[in-house]
């Protein structure tokens, strides 16, 4: 029989043998197998992965500016498997050429009175390409708080070259608010691509 005339009742079970084993995770360009309505086509693994990914956390405090939006600086790559967070230079994630479609966000802030208890109103938001889109925020009705977690998450559509940051704003009594950095994961900046959807 010709080879190009074998189709699915003619391939042998055999025909994945378990020789090499594959003891990684595939590489984006690794192929599978599929049937598609009957017909036998390859697939890229990328796929199947919830990539680009990436998660990021701040490495220490940052003092911000009383009342007013700052970017909150994640400098500090847990993963990123793409390279698409700039976490050296712009503290921001961009989806990189091919890979648009639907993403999920979430973000996790410390909101700091600093040296005295005095926090009157937390905010944290995802800006997309400079803009506002989404926040989170508390308002406390006494003085006597001196942090807070504040988190915001989203879902939403992206196109190769979007970036997505997140700015914290706090109103401190005292003046000189804190975004905490200080634990490992008190504040963090994490997305991935969603497949299926």
């Amino acid at each position: 029989m010709a080879l190009s005339t074998i189709g699915p009742s003619g391939l042998n079970d055999t025909i994945v043998s378990g020789k090499t084993e594959l003891a990684a995770i595939p590489a984006t360009t690794d192929e599978l197998l599929i049937s598609d309505a009957g017909t036998i086509k390859r697939i890229d693994a990328q796929f199947f992965q919830n990539t680009p990914a990436f998660s990021a956390r701040m490495s220490s405090a940052q003092t911000i500016s009383n009342e007013t939006f700052t970017k909150a600086d994640f400098d500090t790559e847990i993963f990123d498997t793409d390279g698409a967070y700039d976490h050296s230079t712009n503290q921001r994630f961009t989806v990189p050429t091919g890979k648009g479609g639907k993403y999920f966000f979430y973000a996790q802030a410390i909101c700091d009175a600093g040296s005295a208890a005095q926090l009157q109103n937390c905010q944290i938001t995802f800006y997309k390409n400079g803009s506002q889109f989404k926040k989170n925020t508390w308002n406390f009705n006494s003085n006597d708080i001196y942090y807070a977690g504040m988190q915001v998450s989203a879902v939403l559509d992206l196109s190769a070259s979007d970036y997505i940051e997140v700015y914290v704003r706090i109103s401190d009594a005292s003046g000189s608010p804190v975004i905490d950095g200080s634990g490992s994961t008190s504040t963090e900046f994490s997305g991935y691509k969603i497949i299926g959807a």
